[in-house]
Formats: structure tokens, C-alpha cells, sequence
């Protein structure tokens, strides 16, 4: 009902635009009056001259002058009458717009506007996106069709101009991470964190979110937020299994074993991440981590891309993504593997990296980013022999090369 009144006061608004200069009466021009007082005064002028009050040079100068003012009077008549005549086409006109207005304007919008369709502010768009539910009419779940990065960057513009609003900064925040950019990821945790207030999920998100950014390593800043969610929630799975790897990366192995067993035993039937933590106590224990349940599709996990990274169980800087957040656990790996890709770029005389990197891409199931790896180590290590002989060692343990 709000909308249509407001949609009815507005037309109101614009047939009154158009209605005003019809309705107004033009203003009465004086002249035809002066155009008998010229040529009173041109009489006046004649008769002057011939009683030889003025001379001729006189006269004729004074009868040009009236005579333009006459002539200016006269166009000023026709103007005057000009406008006079069309004021039945003015009321024509009035009364069409009138009708025409509303109507013309009702018929549009109903054709083509959604005067039913509810509010969707941008932050519940964007997290319905992020959830992938599809909006009405696109079924793509992606609002008027524009990308994620196009969405993203309206939140962020809106976030630059209201910092304080936290539901936005608490939406944003997974997208982040599902996009890998985990330090804005931690940034608008911590924002969302601070302005909407301490919860036990919402310290374990943070904690996460910095574990992330910090390439897998529980930081002492994650630590303290675990901390702090399992003070408000004993159970929550997510702190409880962070707590048990930075255990494990501190090298005290038998508590994140127990940690992870513990958290076993409070798991629920449909809990999708025990075989997660089973794998995670196999490598903390230092024996073999098994193989997927057939149930479960074939697929890398932190776990294995950790170790293929040389970082578990020997290494304390051991990589995994919260048992909950199977979703974005993919970036995560990539991101690891692309930082360490990176950093060989800039480095290439660490053989061990190049080995790790290629094991790393044969995990991944990339077998041509693996042997890419292969060429460029053996170019960035130029004539060493003893580390070209490394890599040719390590290589032929994958398999990639008899």
C-alpha cells in the first residue's frame, strides 16, 4: 500500500508539472493602446509641420522615430492575439495529460515493474550468492546477473561508507575466503568480531580466517580466539580442532591426538568431518593415514597436500581447513601450493621446495603442472649437479620419470 501511494503522489507530481504553464493565462499586453497614441503623435507631428512649429528635418526625424514604435506596438498586437487563440488547444492538452499521465504510466509499470517483490538489500543478495540459493529470476543465484567480483565490490564501496555496519562486514568475510584472499577475509572477521560482539562461532571464524592467512600456521593471535570460543562453547568443533593442530605444530603430538579423539567421541552420526580428524590423528601418530571411504568421492585434502608439502608430521607448520568448511578447503590448498610456487619463482636454488612443489601438483592430480614444475626447477638450479641429481631422485619416487 506504501508503494502505490508513493507511486500515486509522484504521478500527481508530474501531471502537475505539465499542467501548470497550461493553466496559466498569459499576462495582458497594453498594446493596442499604444499603437493609437503613435498615430495620434504622427498626426500631431504632421500638423506641427505644416503650422511651422518645427522644421522639416525635424518632423521627419520624429515621424521615423513613432513610426518604429508604432511598427513594435503593431507585432506586439499580433502577439497578444496569437496567444489568445490556442487556449481551447491548452485545455485539450490539459485534459489529455491529465488521463494520459497516470494511466500511460500505471499500464508501464505493471508490464514491466515488480511492484510485489519484496526488499533484498545488497548484504542478503550477496550471502544468499555466497550460499549459492538461486534469486527469483536468476537461477544462477547470481542478482541482475552480475559477477561475484561485481558484488563484492558494491559490499566493499557500501563497507567504505558505513565501517560500523557489522551484519556487512560479518557477509563479506566468507566470500573472501571462498575467493582466497584470506587477510580481507580476517580483516572483516575481526570488523564483524568487534561491532556485533563476541560468540563462540564468531572467535572460531576469526581464529580461522588468520590460520588461513598464515598459510596454515595457528598464529598466537588464532590460538587466543579458539581460546575464547571454547569458553563460550565447549563443543564447538571447529576451535576444539584448531586447538588440537596448533598442539600438533608445537610438536606436542600425544595432545592433539588426544584433542581430535576427544572430538571424535562428541562427533554425531551425519558429522561429514570425522574422516577428516581420523586422518589427522593417523599423521599426529605418524602411521599410515589410510584411504578415503569409498562412499566418499576421491579427493585431496589439507592433510595430504601438507604432507606432500614436507609439512606433517616431521614439520610444525602443517595446513588444514575447518572440518566444517569442506567448501572452501580447495582454495586453500591452491593457495598454499600457489604461495610456495611463488617463492621458488623468486628462490629457485631450494631443491626440497622444487620437490615439494611437484609433489604437491601430483597429489593435485595435475600431472602437467607437475612436470611445468620439473623443467623450470631443473632451469632455476642451472648446473648444480648435486641438487639437479635431488630432483631427478625425488622426481623418480613420483613416478613422473623412469
Amino acid at each position: 500500500m506504501t508503494l502505490w501511494l508513493l507511486l500515486a503522489f509522484m504521478t500527481a507530481m508530474a501531471v502537475a508539472a505539465i499542467l501548470w504553464p497550461l493553466a496559466r493565462r498569459p499576462k495582458p499586453v497594453a498594446a493596442g493602446n499604444d499603437v493609437a497614441v503613435y498615430r495620434d503623435q504622427l498626426e500631431e507631428i504632421e500638423r506641427d509641420r505644416a503650422n511651422g512649429a518645427i522644421g522639416a528635418p525635424e518632423a521627419e526625424a520624429a515621424r521615423i522615430e513613432v513610426s518604429r514604435r508604432l511598427l513594435a506596438a503593431a507585432d506586439a498586437t499580433a502577439a497578444e492575439s496569437a496567444a489568445a487563440q490556442p487556449a481551447g488547444y491548452r485545455r485539450l492538452a490539459g485534459i489529455l495529460a491529465l488521463i494520459l499521465v497516470p494511466v500511460g504510466a500505471s499500464a508501464l509499470y505493471l508490464q514491466l515493474g515488480s511492484p510485489e517483490l519484496p526488499g533484498q538489500p545488497l548484504s542478503d543478495r550477496l550471502a544468499r550468492v555466497h550460499a549459492g540459493v538461486p534469486m527469483q529470476g536468476n537461477p544462477q543465484g547470481n542478482p541482475q546477473g552480475q559477477s561475484l567480483e561485481a558484488l563484492i565490490a558494491r559490499v566493499e564501496a557500501y563497507l567504505e561508507k558505513n565501517p560500523d555496519d557489522g551484519r556487512g562486514w560479518e557477509v563479506i568475510a566468507p566470500v573472501y575466503m571462498r575467493s582466497g584472499n584470506y587477510e580481507a577475509a580476517a580483516k572483516a572477521r575481526g570488523h564483524a568480531l568487534r561491532l556485533l560482539g563476541s560468540t563462540a562461532e564468531r572467535e572460531a571464524d576469526f581464529g580461522e580466517t588468520v590460520v588461513a592467512a598464515a598459510n596454515g600456521v595457528v598464529t598466537a593471535e588464532a590460538h587466543a580466539a579458539f581460546d575464547r570460543a571454547i569458553k563460550l562453547d565447549a563443543k564447538n568443533v571447529s576451535a576444539r580442532f584448531y586447538l588440537g593442530l596448533a598442539a600438533e605444530q608445537d610438536g606436542r603430538k600425544a595432545d592433539a591426538v588426544a584433542a581430535w579423539t576427544a572430538l571424535l567421541a562428541d562427533a554425531t552420526p551425519e558429522a561429514g568431518w570425522t574422516e577428516f580428524v581420523r586422518r589427522s590423528i593417523a599423521r599426529a601418530e605418524g602411521r599410515p593415514e589410510g584411504e578415503v571411504a569409498k562412499s566418499e568421492p576421491q579427493r585431496s585434502t589439507t592433510a595430504d597436500v601438507a604432507k606432500a608439502l614436507g609439512m606433517a608430521p616431521e614439520a610444525p607448520a602443517a595446513a588444514a581447513p575447518a572440518p566444517q568448511a569442506k567448501a572452501g578447503e580447495d582454495d586453500m590448498i591452491r593457495g598454499m601450493v600457489s604461495r610456495l610456487a611463488d617463492r621458488l619463482k623468486q628462490d629457485g636454488s631450494d631443491v626440497d621446495g622444487w620437490i615439494r612443489l611437484v609433489r604437491s601438483y601430483v597429489v593435485l592430480g595435475d600431472a602437467d603442472k607437475a612436470r611445468a614444475a620439473i623443467t623450470d626447477a631443473r632451469t632455476a638450479l642451472g648446473k648444480d649437479s648435486e641438487k639437479l641429481r635431488r630432483l631427478d631422485d625425488g622426481v623418480k619416487e613420483l613416478g613422473l620419470e623412469g
